[in-house]
Parts: C-alpha cells; structure tokens; sequence
C-alpha cells in the first residue's frame, strides 16, 4: 500500500507552512496487528517528517517518520497501512483532548464518531 499519496501529500505540506493552526488530521496510519496509529496534520518539507498524535501506547503529540514506518515490517509480511476510509472531521486538539482521556487515539475514534452521530440524530 503507498502510505502517501500526491492527493494527501500537497495539502500535508501547505500544513506544515501554517503551523500556527489547529489543523484537522488528513491522514491516519495504523499496525494492523496490534499497537501503532498515527494521525497526521503537517509533513515537512523533507518530505519525510510529519507532526501530529501517535499512539504507541501512550498517545503523544510530535514528529514521525514516512520513512520509519514504511521500513517497518510486520509478521505476515504485512506492514503500516493507511486508513482509506479516515475523514478526521475534528481538529488536532480535539483528537489530543479525547486520546488523553479515553487512553489511545482508537478509544478517542469511537467516542468522537459515537458523539457526532448522537448530535446529529444518527444511530
């Protein structure tokens, strides 16, 4: 799976020319056999460097590498994917907030989308 693409590439790098803005995550990145998911707000110019939440356990705001994680090689010959189905719909501090309190950005994804749908009348 290509973890970045042009389409997600080009507005990750106008981000992280405006880092003076609570920036929604465009991208999320997860271990598909246990722990690792990383919402990305901003990449670097370097191409390599983004800054968002990553949870490897303990939820933390910071730099992470493209490079690290598309080296890294899972059982199965499996690897870090992508979610291609993440919207992030909430600004960073509201995925900081929530992954703070719930313990792990998945816990924070369950109780975000469980509270939109509620506000919005869904099931």
């Amino acid at each position: 799976m290509i973890l970045l693409t042009d389409e997600l590439r080009k507005p990750l790098l106008a981000n992280g020319r405006r880092r003076d803005t609570d920036h929604v995550p465009l991208v999320k990145f997860f271990n598909p056999l246990g722990e690792g998911v990383w919402l990305a707000t901003e990449l670097d110019e370097d191409g390599d460097t983004f800054f968002g939440l990553a949870d490897l356990g303990n939820p933390e705001l910071g730099s992470f590498s493209l490079q690290e994680m598309s080296s890294l090689r899972l059982p199965f010959g499996m690897g870090i994917e992508r979610d291609i189905l993440f919207t992030g719909d909430f600004p960073l501090s509201v995925w900081v907030e929530a992954a703070r309190q719930a313990g792990s950005i998945r816990a924070a994804e369950r109780i975000l989308y469980q509270a939109a749908r509620s506000r919005h009348g869904g099931h």
